[in-house]
């Protein structure tokens, strides 16, 4: 990765938190409006619906921020233990609230402590993410300029 691109993923990592939260925002607004307006009209099912919907957003969206933990935990083999390690808790925490949101069929069968600690994980793997590159831009692996270095093979 050269640096250009470690700024692209950077800008890429952050404008998909974003989207994301500004989906289930979008979301929400849009509910708000329509019990508001349509109280004693709405039926049951759609509160219910718009529920299940966000509680699928959340699903995919940590499936996908899931998949990126993947990569960046086995990209960044040979950098100090300490970035690794945090890349691993990232990848951990990411897994369990992933794990909380596949089970759950309605936001009911989330506690709220799953909620407050998802967010709170979900600043910290961000934190963590920005940590990394920081990091990558101002210590780039030489190897990942010019690739491994490996012993040539001797033919006799």
């Amino acid at each position: 990765l050269s640096l250009p691109q470690i700024e692209v993923f950077k800008q890429g990592l952050n404008q998909k938190l974003q989207e994301g939260q500004e989906k289930l925002h979008q979301m929400w607004l849009d509910w708000s409006r329509k019990s508001s307006k349509e109280r004693g009209d709405e039926s049951s099912e759609e509160p219910e619906e718009m529920e299940s919907l966000a509680l699928l957003m959340a699903c995919s969206i940590t499936q996908q921020l899931q998949g990126t933990c993947h990569k960046v935990v086995s990209a960044i083999q040979g950098l100090p233990s300490s970035l690794q390690d945090k890349a691993k808790q990232s990848l951990s925490a990411i897994e369990e609230l992933h794990a909380s949101f596949s089970a759950a069929s309605s936001f009911q069968d989330l506690s709220s402590s799953v909620l407050t600690q998802g967010q709170k994980q979900l600043a910290v793997i961000q934190g963590c993410m920005e940590e990394l590159l920081d990091y990558l831009q101002n210590n780039t692996p030489l190897s990942w300029l010019v690739g491994p270095f490996c012993p040539g093979k001797k033919e006799v």
